[in-house]
């Protein structure tokens, strides 16, 4: 089961989920997108048709009326109306398209006046139009006007006379006069009462789409949240404690990527939490082994009456070891604790690397030479760097030092420098007991040792690679190792010359 680290992550991926989820966002959105789906063309069709219907209706109407005002036209010159105004024939024609199309004739002579309104309001008056003047010029002309619900449209008064004299007449040389204009309104309403009637018979299939539309997108938000919801309710069981079974939701490609994403998540918050539980049994153990060890000491001297001086000193010598060996661990403890805490906290500057490197050597060598090791440095060139100078000092003495505990009797220990124009790099290789390749990718772990009965015996806290990566990662560094059994083992560390920051 996952720690306290593992639950609290699984509870925000949790809530995450439910505020991306199920706050009804999916469904508004399969809610919005389904409305817009089925509405827009829904609209853009009773758009489209109400205005094909209206353009076709008016011109359909506004042939018509042309088509008899055509004729009219005719009928006027032939009986002379626009000199006599009492023709019956005439009128009544007047009258039957004033009446058949709701609307207003006018028949104006060439002098621009009025002979006839079917109205009555305007006869025998003067009308400045320019829609008339360009008929008088022979321009048929018509204008729909849909605010005001009416078609105006301006038809000339056309009289054929013969070559060489006037009156009618036809044949070779024939030409025709502008006698007057017949200027005409006709109303729109039907057309309108129409498209109100379409209108609302497309407003209706609105409505039933949309309601179609609604039950549909609650159907599908139902079908595609399911997935989240089984991902969830095994969320909840993780949180519990209930499980800790991999989350399988394959009901579809996205909930299975997420399913995998969070096993990921959960896999690793296992593995962390593991190495917590280790880490504190490991401390527990490590500080608790000294103590025990000086409590046993104590004892066995208060125990004896009269112990001789010498005794009391061997005893003191390994206590006074104990004491040692419980300071170094909590040293190393505390800078672990302090690169943890302190990740952005560099103090970084210029260091002469090659400088560096000696006095470490020098601070080491009396250490090989108790060892029967020899201690080589190599420089391949000046090397200087922006770094932590404490933090890499860590990683260079850690390193080294190991190179010299863990090495064979009358071994050595060669460590090299070298740059590029980006890089710095340090090797440190020996001739020791070597690393089991099972064991390389645990090495870094903290408390991990190859041998655990040879670490104590020189003194090895488990904690030196562990140190030395983090520095090292704090650089933006790299640390690769290469080790055989008996045969010694190569730390390569690669840093970069200047600092990146995070």
């Amino acid at each position: 089961m996952c720690g306290l680290n593992g639950v609290w992550a699984i509870t925000l991926l949790k809530d995450k989920l439910r505020k991306i989820i199920f706050l009804r966002s999916l469904k508004t959105r399969i809610f919005l997108i389904l409305l817009l789906v089925g509405l827009i063309p829904c609209v853009s069709m009773r758009y489209a048709i109400l205005q094909n219907y209206e353009r076709r209706a008016v011109n359909i109407r506004t042939s018509d009326i042309t088509a008899q005002l055509r004729i009219l036209a005719n009928h006027l010159i032939t009986y002379h109306y626009l000199q006599d105004t009492a023709s019956e024939v005439i009128n009544a024609e007047l009258s039957q398209l004033s009446g058949l199309y709701d609307g207003r004739v006018m028949i104006i002579n060439s002098d621009l006046r009025i002979v006839k309104d079917t109205y009555g309001i305007s006869e025998n008056k003067t009308i400045i139009s320019e829609e008339v003047v360009r008929c008088i010029k022979g321009e048929s002309d018509s204008k729909y006007d849909r605010d005001n619900g009416y078609i105006e449209m301006t038809i000339p008064i056309i009289e054929t006379l013969a070559a060489g004299g006037s009156g009618a007449g036809g044949g070779a040389g024939a030409r025709e006069a502008v006698r007057g204009v017949m200027l005409v309104s006709a109303s729109t309403d039907s057309i309108m009462a129409t498209m109100d009637t379409l209108s609302r018979q497309a407003l209706i299939i609105e409505v039933i789409v949309m309601l179609a539309i609604l039950v549909c997108s609650v159907l599908a938000a139902k079908v595609l949240i399911h997935p989240f919801e089984k991902i969830t309710e095994a969320l909840d069981q993780a949180q519990e404690g209930y499980t800790d079974d991999p989350i399988s939701v394959t009901d579809c490609i996205e909930t299975e990527h997420i399913g995998d994403a969070f096993n990921r998540v959960l896999g690793r918050m296992k593995v962390l939490d593991d190495s917590r539980q280790e880490f504190v049994s490991n401390v527990s153990h490590e500080l608790k082994t000294p103590i025990t060890s000086m409590k046993v000491l104590a004892d066995s001297l208060l125990a004896q009456n009269d112990v001789p001086v010498e005794v009391y000193q061997d005893f003191m010598a390994d206590i006074t070891a104990e004491i040692e060996r419980e300071d170094k661990i909590i040293n190393d403890l505390l800078s672990l604790v302090k690169m943890d805490r302190t990740a952005a906290d560099m103090n970084v500057a210029e260091v002469d690397i090659n400088v560096l490197v000696e006095l470490i050597m020098r601070r080491l060598r009396p250490i090989a030479q108790k060892r029967d090791v020899e201690l080589v440095y190599e420089s391949l060139r000046p090397v200087t760097a922006a770094v932590d100078e404490v933090k890499i000092t860590l990683v260079i003495s850690n390193l080294v030092e190991n190179a010299i505990k863990y090495n064979k009797e009358h071994g050595w220990v060669k460590v090299t420098l070298d740059a590029d124009h980006q890089f710095f790099t340090l090797t440190v290789a020996d001739s020791g007991i070597g690393i089991p390749e099972d064991a390389v990718d645990q090495i870094y772990e903290r408390f991990y040792r190859v041998d655990k009965s040879r670490s104590r015996e020189i003194g090895g806290t488990g904690l030196g690679l562990s140190i030395a990566r983090n520095a090292i990662m704090m650089h933006r560094g790299s640390i690769r190792v290469e080790s055989r059994i008996d045969e010694g083992t190569t730390f390569t560390v690669k840093i970069p010359l200047s600092y990146i920051p995070a």
